[in-house]
């Protein structure tokens, strides 16, 4: 595994890390979510992101990564970073979602408490919320750090000048703002609009999540809708109507040159965003061990040459 230092820190993180979004709610077989996690470590993959509403249900992704934990990996808790995050709805009530000192301190009570550790490495604020004064938002991650709850605090999924805001204040009472998470793939670019300068000027890590755009960036659409995938149960955040014929074609055209790079697709789609200077880490999901293992092989491929970088930014324009 080949690591990155998360801007300008000196905390390294896996460019390969993984996210328990999907496959670790108790709706999930705990044996392979306990595979998968361990074949994750023996590989490399150091940093493990939770968030407090990961399931389903809501919490249990945090739950059953205890258990993981409690069979054996405790052992090696220095060796692992743990990452988790409050800001959606995760409880009924008028604090159960948004960017409030309230929710945010109850958030990460109970997430440490669901996850059984002293502390996490990263904390992150979920998400924006324009209801809440930033300046709250902020003061309760800036002491979530002086508490000893979280080592670090990130951001995920603000606007660059409210993200601006947010690591100016952090920093005038000594807390930096260590990393930004955000979508990010060959499908959806738009952090390259503003975000990627933000984080050069400063200094903050980018780790990436759907880096496959929720499987679209894999062989399952190549021919149209499987009956089985996630489009065709309309499930989560890909509808059928998203894969139009335009799209399949597109696909195509980059399997063929995934194809020519001795790659799947799914490989090819996590080099390019591997090949990217701001990109500290990937952030993928996997079902099992055996798929935690395919996409793996994205990180021993050679680099892009610029033919290959011309044509596929020439088939994601058109």
């Amino acid at each position: 595994m080949k690591y990155n230092f998360c801007g300008h820190s000196g905390l390294q993180l896996p460019a390969i890390s993984l996210g328990l979004w999907h496959n670790f709610g108790d709706v999930d077989c705990f044996a392979t979510m306990e595979r998968t996690v361990r074949t994750a470590f023996d590989r490399g993959i150091t940093h493990f992101d939770l968030a407090d509403n990961y399931g389903p249900p809501p919490g249990s992704a945090e739950s059953n990564f205890a258990r993981i934990m409690a069979r054996g990996l405790s052992a090696h808790r220095d060796e692992i970073l743990v990452s988790s995050k409050a800001g959606h709805l995760m409880w009924d009530g008028p604090y159960g979602d948004g960017g409030s000192r309230k929710h945010l301190m109850a958030g990460i009570n109970q997430s440490l408490k669901r996850t059984g550790l002293e502390y996490f490495d990263i904390f992150y604020s979920h998400r924006y919320c324009p209801e809440t004064p930033v300046e709250e938002t902020v003061q309760a991650l800036i002491d979530i750090v002086h508490q000893g709850k979280a080592l670090y605090v990130g951001l995920s999924k603000y606007p660059v000048e409210v993200a601006r805001k947010a690591c100016e204040m952090m920093a005038s009472q000594n807390v930096r703002c260590l990393i930004y998470q955000d979508r990010y793939n060959m499908l959806s670019r738009n952090p390259e609009a503003e975000h990627l300068d933000f984080l050069r000027q400063q200094g903050l890590g980018f780790i990436t999540f759907s880096p496959l755009a929720q499987g679209l960036l894999t062989d399952r659409y190549l021919n149209g809708i499987p009956a089985d995938s996630r489009a065709a149960r309309e499930s989560g955040f890909l509808k059928r109507e998203t894969i139009t014929p335009e799209l399949v074609e597109k696909l195509r055209r980059l399997n063929a040159i995934a194809a020519g790079r001795g790659q799947s697709l799914a490989q090819m789609a996590l080099a390019w965003l591997l090949h990217k200077p701001e990109v500290t880490s990937v952030l993928i999901g996997a079902s099992s061990p055996a798929q935690l293992e395919s996409n793996l092989e994205a990180t021993e491929s050679a680099g892009f040459t610029d033919e290959e970088l011309g044509m596929i930014d020439e088939i994601l324009a058109n």
